[in-house]
């Protein structure tokens, strides 16, 4: 006979970290130091969800973390990003900030197109896990929040 213990998800946790990029210039892309930082973000963000017993959401929740802070990576000219991930009431809110103002929204791409598909992956993340998603300080900050895995079921 196999058991095993689930966990209830705790509420409450809160997970921030920020990091400098370095400036770019023009089409140039980020460096390899700043690419890498989006993959220890994930990793973090793994592990603190498994920690928080909602280790169901990992998938979508890296997912969304590395199209978000990708996109202010690519296109904010910020020289500084911050990530925030809050577990409350079931559900999962994920905030980067840039400070630079601008408007984050899914683009219609050519098919052949390389990239531009970020925010319609989160778009489709977050409709399917029943959440939200905008950008509030002027655009210099993008949020979303995703419900848990049985978050409205009895």
């Amino acid at each position: 006979m196999t058991t095993t213990a689930v966990r209830a998800p705790r509420d409450g946790d809160v997970m921030r970290m920020s990091f400098e990029v370095a400036p770019r210039r023009g089409d140039t892309p980020p460096s390899r130091e700043d690419r890498c930082r989006v993959g220890s973000a994930r990793r973090i963000a793994a592990a603190r969800l498994r920690y928080c017993g909602l280790e169901p959401m990992t998938d979508d929740v890296t997912l969304i973390i590395s199209e978000l802070l990708t996109n202010a990576l690519l296109h904010s000219g910020a020289t500084e990003i911050s990530l925030t991930v809050v577990v409350r009431d079931g559900s999962v809110r994920i905030v980067v900030s840039d400070g630079q103002p601008g408007n984050a929204e899914p683009k219609n791409v050519d098919d052949r197109a390389e990239s531009g598909r970020g925010l319609l992956l989160v778009d489709a993340l977050v409709t399917e896990n029943g959440g939200t998603w905008g950008t509030s300080n002027a655009g210099g900050t993008t949020w979303c929040q995703l419900l848990g895995p049985n978050r409205g079921q009895s």
